[in-house]
């Protein structure tokens, strides 16, 4: 049984194409493309499932037409409609340029090393130029700009990220006053 801890979130699929049962797909880690991992996996009614890839093509720099080993028809392809797609964090840490998406650090801890512990990464938002990283600190969100040099430890078996922000970046004196 695939655990949560062991999948990260890179895209979903979203709606049929053609007849032949290939889906479209909507990334935000091309790592599928990237390491020598055959399947991706499937969030299918709270159930991790892999599914193995038959073929993939790209559309766009966020989307892909994935058709999976099986499913050969518009029905059975429509059965995966906004299902959320994850990878094997053990692929992943295999990557042979060694980068990791931003997306592979949700469900890690993060701490500042002047602050402490800061909660939990449980999105990435990269809608504006800056990429930021959304921590649950205390049932309120903090944006932390997802940037390498403010990382300044990483680790991968704790899931534990430690930071040194600028400061004044988060104002967590205000928000510690707030209690």
């Amino acid at each position: 049984m695939i655990k949560k801890e062991e999948v990260y979130k890179i895209g979903l699929f979203n709606k049929p194409h053609g007849i032949h049962g290939e889906l479209q797909f909507t990334f935000t880690d091309d790592i599928f493309d990237r390491v020598d991992c055959d399947y991706l996996i499937c969030l299918l009614d709270g159930i991790f499932v892999p599914f193995f890839i038959e073929e993939y093509r790209f559309r766009s720099d966020s989307t892909a037409l994935v058709k999976l080993e099986g499913i050969d028809t518009a029905e059975r392809a429509r059965m995966f409609t906004n299902i959320e797609v994850y990878f094997p964090v053990k692929h992943a840490e295999e990557a042979e340029d060694g980068e990791l998406s931003w997306n592979f650090f949700i469900g890690f801890q993060m701490e500042d090393i002047h602050h402490g512990p800061l909660g939990e990464v449980i999105d990435v938002d990269n809608t504006t130029v800056n990429t930021l990283f959304v921590v649950e600190r205390d049932e309120e969100e903090l944006l932390v700009p997802a940037q390498e040099e403010f990382i300044v430890g990483l680790d991968q078996k704790q899931k534990l990220i430690t930071v040194e922000l600028p400061e004044g970046l988060l104002n967590l004196e205000e928000l510690e006053d707030d209690r």
